[in-house]
């Protein structure tokens, strides 16, 4: 399906999961945090998300902020997880790829 990840074409709370992997970068906006929020707000009370991106400062601002955020907003087990640090790949190896600030935020709502 086609449609605009900043307005999603879904109601609220309409899938059990939410998942991506390295796309949300690629999506021109100057606040992907807005994006991020648009996405959960799709995810259905109790269901889980990861969501798998290079979440740097430059492209996401605060995530750890963003982090907080979730968890105030009533979300469990929030994490940012750095996929750089040898879980997923290398610190040399992020760099070289162009993956650097590869991050995953999972969590549930």
């Amino acid at each position: 399906m086609q449609g605009d990840a900043c307005k999603l074409p879904f109601e609220d709370e309409t899938f059990d999961v939410v998942t991506s992997n390295y796309v949300y970068h690629n999506i021109p906006s100057s606040d992907r945090q807005a994006i991020l929020l648009e996405t959960l707000r799709t995810l259905k009370k109790g269901g889980t998300f990861a969501i798998h991106d290079i979440m740097s400062k430059v492209k996401y601002g605060d995530m750890q902020a963003f982090v907080q955020k979730l968890k105030d907003m009533g979300y469990d087990d929030v994490k940012l997880v750095d996929t750089t640090s040898g879980m997923f790949m290398t610190k040399w190896e992020s760099t070289w790829m162009g993956l650097s600030g590869s991050a995953i935020l999972m969590g549930r709502k």
